[in-house]
């Protein structure tokens, strides 16, 4: 492997390619997004922590943990997997299954019904989903090379995540105004027993499958000499000498990977509780937290897209450290102000998704520009595991700050506490990034 790591990488031989392509090689961020914004962030994750399914600190301490126990899952899964498709050259027809299964699973999530005894039931569904949703991420953003040059690859990151944000507004609108505003929605849809949220589920997993079909047709494997399947053992043996090849001849990519495994966290957890906080302590209801979601869907997307064009130009590392120094201040401040309510909320959280998605989108291209040709699962299977390792942070430390807040103030409430742990993830993250080097003076140790 450290051959390879000095070698050029996929990105260097990728020949130019079209605006077509490019486009519809983001469709797979749009047709997927629903998962991201629907379900784990704006719509089922409010209705699976209210009150119809337990106290607000029970529910929110679960979903931290059934959060928690699905990132460990990935970074077990993550290096099996990617290798696997890296041998067989199957890259493609791994994502299409994955794809398949993730939409499956959205659409499962109609059959839990607002009762305590269906918490987890819908936790576990929302795990198995995030676990599918991450690794199916790790054969994608392995395909990147095909529609991507060292030129343009922050431009294409930047374009997938903005086409997936983009996606969200659309498929938030469509299901706000069918079924989750009116009275009675499409097809007589009510809000009696939670229908209008399930059925909502339902829309999430048949736009999945019909808008990834541009991506499928576009995207092809590269089939290779046939090895054997390795299993888990052996993969994480093979992990550990891709990471002392990395330390032998670029030492600052481990030290990005680490730095990206805790920001990483940290904006998973900005996703992953920010509705729940929006719900729980600044009172928004189901019907504000959509339309907050589709104008943070719009503010992140074209944001995501403009810092794209200023990866290309200024390289991604400054881009991750503008995104996170802000999300911090951000952070702080909505713990400060929390008794401001949604004169509140609404502006610094519409902030915080100015910065959330080009962070992603510049450490997705950060690592991209690093990856050998034919290395791709193997590499963003690293970059998946090496995250999930420490997965459990941010969940981990949202629930415990609220412990702390409940032993500290002895309020009932003290969901707000949790973004200080949010906070911590993405300052530590920060501070491990400032002195990694830019990707382009990575190989030389």
């Amino acid at each position: 492997m450290p051959a390879d790591i000095i070698g050029p990488s996929a990105l260097d031989l990728a020949p130019p390619t079209s605006r077509r392509r490019v486009l519809a090689w983001g469709m797979w961020d749009w047709g997927t997004q629903p998962f991201n914004t629907v379900i784990t962030t704006f719509v089922f994750s409010v209705y699976i922590t209210s009150e119809a399914f337990g106290a607000t600190n029970t529910t929110s301490t679960a979903l931290a943990i059934s959060t928690a126990l699905a990132g460990l899952f990935v970074a077990v899964l993550a290096p099996v997997l990617g290798q696997n498709s890296d041998r067989s050259g199957r890259t493609v027809s791994h994502l299409r299954a994955q794809t398949w299964l993730l939409a499956g699973l959205s659409a499962s999530l109609f059959f839990v019904v607002p009762e305590p005894g269906f918490l987890w039931v819908g936790l576990g569904l929302l795990a198995v989903g995030s676990v599918v949703s991450e690794i199916a991420g790790v054969n994608y953003n392995s395909t990147i090379d095909q529609v991507a040059t060292t030129r343009t690859v922050g431009r294409v990151s930047g374009f997938g995540w903005g086409m997936g944000y983009l996606g969200g507004i659309i498929v938030l609108l469509l299901i706000y105004f069918a079924f989750i505003q009116p009275d009675v929605g499409l097809f007589g849809v009510t809000s009696a027993n939670g229908l209008d949220i399930r059925v909502s589920m339902l829309v999430c997993g048949v736009w999945t499958l019909l808008f990834t079909i541009p991506a499928f047709l576009l995207l092809k494997d590269r089939p290779r000499e046939r090895t054997p399947r390795v299993g888990v053992a052996q993969s994480y043996r093979l992990v550990w000498r891709s990471i002392r090849g990395l330390w032998a001849v670029s030492r600052h990519t481990v030290y990005f990977l680490l730095a990206s495994a805790l920001f990483r966290d940290g904006l998973a957890g900005v996703f992953a509780f920010g509705a729940i906080l929006a719900a729980g302590t600044f009172g928004l209801t189901a019907g504000d937290v959509i339309i907050f979601g589709a104008a943070a869907n719009i503010v992140a997307g074209v944001a995501t897209m403009g810092f794209g064009l200023l990866d290309d130009r200024l390289g991604p590392k400054r881009v991750i450290l503008i995104s996170l120094g802000a999300l911090v201040v951000l952070g702080i401040l909505i713990f400060v102000l929390h008794d401001g309510g949604k004169a509140v909320f609404w502006p610094l959280g519409l902030a915080m998704t100015v910065f959330v998605g080009p962070a992603q989108a510049a450490s997705r291209s950060f690592l991209a520009r690093l990856v050998p040709e034919g290395k791709g699962g193997e590499i963003f299977g690293l970059y998946a595991t090496t995250g999930r390792v420490v997965s459990f942070l941010s969940p981990l430390l949202f629930g415990l700050f609220i412990a702390v807040g409940a032993a500290v103030t002895g309020q009932e409430n003290t969901q707000y506490w949790g973004i200080l742990g949010i906070v911590v993830i993405l300052a530590a993250g920060f501070a491990v990034m400032i002195p990694v080097k830019e990707h382009g003076e990575h190989r030389v140790s």
